[in-house]
């Protein structure tokens, strides 16, 4: 994967894009790659029904999926230990940081994580 040609994306980011929400209209030409983590998250809500599973996984299918791997998991435990972060932002942060992925969300928690390449998303 030559990984200049795509951006990691946080999972509120495929919400917006699912959502129509304008902030993300000037990223949707790129290549967008997203961590299992992602995957989880999106497919995993409690209440999905199945047209909402259907149009998820669709939005899914556009997207390379970037799994675990012993690296990723390292570099996790190094984020965990150094910031306050939810494991889910961790391992999503490690994928961006492995990979050396530019990274988009507008999650502000990002942040704060040196190590990021980010592409912050004002709301």
């Amino acid at each position: 994967m030559n990984s200049t040609n795509f951006k990691l994306a946080d999972t509120n980011f495929l919400i917006n894009v699912s959502q129509d929400n304008p902030i993300v209209y000037p990223f949707l030409d790129i290549d967008i790659c997203i961590s299992f983590i992602t995957e989880i998250e999106l497919l995993g809500v409690f209440s999905i029904n199945k047209t909402q599973k259907s149009n998820v996984q669709k939005m899914l299918n556009s997207c390379f999926v970037m799994e675990m791997n012993p690296e990723i998991k390292q570099i996790t435990i190094n984020l965990k230990q150094k910031y306050k972060l939810k494991l889910a932002d961790a391992i999503i942060a490690a994928t961006a940081i492995h990979y050396n992925l530019m990274f988009i969300t507008s999650d502000a928690d990002f942040k704060s994580i040196k190590e990021l390449e980010l592409i912050y998303l004002e709301k």
